[in-house]
């Protein structure tokens, strides 16, 4: 008596699963190197230009690298600097002001005047050294 098997094994090989494992691999490798690089970026802050325009600004906020505040070279609490802005440009034409921040300052500093501009809807300025500097 002959026994045989039930299930013969199939000797064609199929590249369908094969291409499902790379197709995964190559998505996960996409994925996992746009996020690695973005730390990686290397950013140069732009310096300004001798031939700019400067268009003078009623007041100037000036930002320590302690966190002080001054508004034309007279010290204002951070409690006191929203009202202080607004009074001041309260008749304004194009209410405006600049922000002269020091290099070493905390950036969470800066974006507490830049709020304030935001809230208020005025523009501003933020000061730059020229590259002869």
């Amino acid at each position: 008596m002959r026994i045989s098997r039930r299930n013969k094994a199939n000797p064609e090989f199929s590249l369908a699963a094969m291409t499902d494992v790379i197709l995964l691999l190559l998505i996960f490798f996409m994925i996992t190197s746009s996020a690695a690089n973005q730390n990686a970026i290397d950013v140069k802050l732009p310096k300004g230009e001798n031939n700019a325009i400067d268009t003078p600004n009623p007041i100037a906020v000036s930002i320590k690298p302690d966190g002080s505040y001054y508004i034309d070279e007279k010290p204002v609490e951070a409690v006191e600097l929203e009202n202080f802005i607004v009074t001041r440009l309260q008749n304004a034409p194009h209410p405006s002001f600049t922000i002269r921040a020091d290099k070493n300052c905390l950036h969470k500093d800066v974006v507490f005047v830049m709020e304030i501009a935001e809230k208020h809807k005025y523009n501003i300025a933020i000061a730059t050294t020229t590259q002869s500097e």
